[in-house]
């Protein structure tokens, strides 16, 4: 793997399928009863989040800390961030600190690449979401969790996801998500779709390597996977749908819509729902949605992203040998 991990779009077919047969074995300690790894025992990892997260920030710090990590976690609120510090100078008390790697999630698109190569800080950088622009964690875990369910959790080993279709419903404008997912599941040999209305669509989407459609019945009898996006009102500053109820009538999946997809098919969703809007209740407590997977799902990936940019190399024993 390279230094950092600062995009989806950086990591090779074989980069991305080697972390996912390291999360593989991640999950596969995970279900002893001592779940901890001695990998990364005597570094020292920073959680530096200048953005409000749940799901991302608590599965990087069980993840750094079933490796044994010694875990900092940096919040913008209460910090000197808001008292005018910049990013270059909280980068620098870090790296006096003597920090080994740093997970950064920020409002500022770029400000991850910034940080990574401004020689500000010695240290492996990963992305864990920067503004609209990517967040290659969530496009990992999220690959991990359809080749697990699409394909199996040992027949997958080694295999890409080459012939699934992945549809993607919703904000794709906001969403670092869509993006990432884009970016790598095209690596993968996946077939992408992004089914959103047009004023929900990013300028440009035409040269992404995926299909665009604004109609979702029609995507959804041929889709592996369909994962709805949640409409991020908080990125927004204009009326970009009429309704909530227009938007969820035509965008919305509902247990109608989800009967029209193949048996086999899966819902996800990276979180947190809007129940009622982009999805139902019937939906996301069926027994087809796997967003409860993909919260597991993270902390194996995240280890295996930790494990290789840390603590593994390709002369390394796996995990479980």
């Amino acid at each position: 793997m390279k230094r950092h991990l600062i995009s989806a779009a950086d990591l090779t077919r074989d980069d991305a399928v080697h972390i996912l047969d390291t999360a593989e074995e991640m999950a596969r300690v995970g279900d002893r009863t001592v779940k901890k790894l001695p990998a990364l025992r005597g570094r020292t990892v920073c959680n530096l989040f200048f953005e409000d997260s749940t799901r991302t920030r608590i599965s990087f710090e069980a993840a750094e800390k079933r490796l044994s990590a010694d875990v900092i976690n940096f919040a913008a609120k209460g910090s000197s961030v808001s008292k005018g510090e910049s990013l270059k100078d909280t980068a620098q008390t870090l790296a006096a600190m003597g920090v080994d790697a740093v997970v950064i999630r920020h409002s500022a698109s770029g400000a991850p690449y910034r940080l990574a190569t401004s020689g500000w800080i010695d240290a492996p950088v990963i992305n864990a979401g920067d503004g609209t622009h990517q967040h290659p964690t969530q496009a990992l875990l999220d690959a991990f969790t359809m080749r697990r369910r699409l394909i199996g959790p040992d027949a997958g080993l080694g295999q890409d996801l080459t012939g699934k279709h992945v549809t993607l419903v919703g904000d794709v404008l906001h969403s670092r998500v869509a993006r990432s997912n884009v970016d790598l599941l095209h690596t993968l040999g996946a077939h992408v779709t992004l089914v959103a209305p047009p004023t929900l669509l990013p300028v440009g989407v035409e040269t992404w390597p995926c299909e665009v459609s604004y109609d979702l019945d029609s995507a959804l009898p041929k889709a592996d996977a369909v994962m709805m996006l949640r409409v991020q009102r908080e990125r927004m500053n204009a009326a970009f749908f009429p309704t909530e109820r227009e938007y969820s009538r035509r965008y919305g999946l509902d247990g109608e819509r989800m009967a029209k997809m193949p048996d086999h098919a899966i819902v996800m969703h990276p979180g947190p729902m809007v129940r009622g809007m982009e999805i139902t209740a019937e939906v996301a407590d069926s027994e087809r949605c796997t967003v409860t997977e993909q919260v597991a799902n993270g902390v194996f990936t995240r280890m295996a992203v930790l494990y290789l940019l840390l603590g593994g190399n390709a002369n390394e024993p796996t995990p479980s040998q």
